[in-house]
């Protein structure tokens, strides 16, 4: 009996162990199959979402992140000075990424406004929306959901700030169709750009003092600077499109205005420096500043498209200058006695 028994538990050990080594190779095999499909849906799919991804990228030009600093270097300064030397983290973080996101929403909607026009100008034949690599829906969802992320980010702040928001985004709506009405679409840019400043102030401090709008002015001074020589690289296309500009609209007096419009800048940030009683180190990343507007002029003296295109690219080097110049002189202030 016993004997017996010894049998039959060994026969269930041993049907047990091919019952094992059966559901074993089974369980291999499909995790073979679901290997090999993974495989297949990656080599098929990864290029479509590679070129998906860069087209998007391009689209809000994250691939040339000098544009972000022309945006991002007046909030520097309006958080500084706003703050006087320290911003609040919280205000700071915002704003910073907020600098990212509507950046990237300005280029959309500038090449939304732009899809019938770009792919007659040399500079931006190639745009995603030019080449069709972006449907219009799809920039537009894409608008929005950026939208709603600066949106998500300036409900950290107070009321005044989420008020000034909304002008902030007709700002931004409004700039890419001025062209159309307008020969000073770089006007409507600065106001767009700028308004972060009024913005800013609002954050930090709660209220919109006469300093703030004054910051905006500049602000808006500079970029009518530097989009009329970015305007200048484009200004034979335009000219046989119709596309308005202010690089047209100077005509051979471009150069000789944009030295005005330079000029009327740094006399701002003098006045900006007296206000905030900022120092001599603030003045010092001024002086380094104006040496840099001189380059400028000599960069676009010969109204070549590659010389104005580098002096547009050069300016963040300006709002370098002057933010290093406000920092220094907030770190190594003199206390008063």
């Amino acid at each position: 009996m016993q004997q017996k028994l010894k049998h039959k538990l060994a026969d269930m050990r041993r049907e047990l162990e091919r019952s094992l080594e059966r559901s074993i190779e089974a369980g291999l095999g499909w995790c073979r199959q679901f290997a090999a499909t993974c495989t297949r849906l990656w080599k098929t799919w990864a290029p479509r979402v590679a070129e998906r991804a860069d087209a998007y990228v391009v689209l809000m030009r994250w691939n040339r992140p000098r544009g972000i600093l022309l945006l991002l270097w007046p909030v520097l300064w309006a958080l500084w000075i706003a703050g006087e030397g320290r911003p609040e983290p919280l205000v700071l973080i915002v704003f910073v990424a907020g600098v990212f996101v509507m950046r990237s929403a300005g280029c959309i909607i500038n090449d939304v406004a732009d899809r019938r026009i770009d792919p007659h100008v040399t500079r931006t034949r190639e745009r995603p929306l030019a080449t069709g690599r972006v449907s219009l829906g799809e920039a537009l969802i894409l608008f929005g959901v950026l939208c709603l992320i600066g949106f998500g980010l300036v409900l950290l702040m107070n009321p005044l700030t989420i008020i000034l928001a909304f002008a902030g985004l007709g700002l931004l709506v409004l700039y890419p169709f001025s062209k159309r009405f307008t020969h000073m679409p770089q006007a409507f840019l600065g106001a767009a750009f700028g308004w972060a400043v009024p913005m800013t102030f609002a954050a930090q401090t709660g209220t919109l003092v006469p300093l703030a709008w004054l910051l905006f002015f500049i602000v808006l001074l500079w970029a009518i600077v530097y989009d009329t020589m970015y305007a200048m690289v484009d200004r034979d296309d335009d000219l046989k499109i119709g596309v308005k500009s202010s690089a047209i609209l100077f005509g051979p007096l471009d150069r000789h205005i944009i030295g005005v419009v330079q000029l009327l800048m740094l006399a701002g940030m003098v006045l900006v420096g007296q206000q905030a009683e900022l120092g001599v180190w603030y003045y010092g990343g001024l002086v380094v500043g104006a040496g840099l507007f001189v380059w400028h002029q000599v960069l676009i003296h010969g109204r070549s498209r590659e010389g104005c295109f580098q002096a547009f690219l050069h300016n963040n080097w300006f709002g370098l200058a002057v933010f290093c110049g406000l920092l220094l002189d907030y770190i190594y202030a003199v206390p008063p006695a």
